[in-house]
């Protein structure tokens, strides 16, 4: 299936540029750049946001990485990317709609790139995208562009739902999923049963 070609991903305070390759394990998909993150040019540079330190203490990689090193959590087999390339100094000015055309774009940039997980982080996109009233925490029952889905709690330092410790069980244990479904192929609780294509 040829693609159509993607509009540039990266430019100063704009869009982050995604850090993927063909046939990574997960990639971890953010809702959008905040502002600082798109004035780096690196994501989660925000004051706060703990998504380093958690996929550290998760034992996803093997030392906390800084904002600026975003390009090495490819030597681990993870990718990143965002659902909406708008940066916003909040969430929360983003529109369901936004996320809802934003489907068709990651849709596209999944299938190109065959990982064989997709991570949203936080409920809000994958809940838009998929018309979904109630989403789980965890793994999903769709695909998305072939991918496996699972919906984490976002790192953001301004979700106080979850403590440090929350998110470093919640990450682990994707991890070891990951893991688990690298070692012994498909995961059961990732069965397909729906399919966004």
């Amino acid at each position: 299936m040829k693609h159509p070609q993607l509009a540039p991903t990266h430019g100063p305070s704009g869009p982050l540029p995604d850090i993927m390759k063909p046939g990574l394990s997960a990639v971890f998909c953010g809702l959008n750049p905040g502002l600082r993150a798109a004035a780096s040019g690196h994501h989660f540079a925000g004051h706060g946001n703990r998504f380093w330190r958690v996929i550290h203490l998760a034992g996803i990689t093997d030392r906390e990485l800084e904002p600026v090193d975003d390009r090495q959590l490819l030597s681990y087999g993870y990718g990143l990317t965002t659902a909406v390339s708008r940066p916003t100094a909040s969430a929360a000015a983003l529109s369901h709609n936004e996320y809802v055309d934003a489907s068709v774009r990651l849709i596209i940039k999944l299938e190109r790139f065959h990982p064989a997980c997709v991570a949203f982080l936080g409920k809000a996109a994958y809940a838009a995208m998929t018309s979904q009233r109630v989403v789980p925490w965890g793994p999903q029952r769709r695909r998305m562009g072939g991918a496996r889905v699972w919906v984490l709690p976002n790192p953001s330092g301004r979700n106080r739902a979850f403590s440090l410790a929350g998110l470093v069980d919640a990450y682990g244990e994707f991890r070891a999923s990951v893991e688990s479904q690298i070692r012994y192929g498909e995961s059961p609780q990732c069965a397909e049963v729906d399919s966004l294509k």
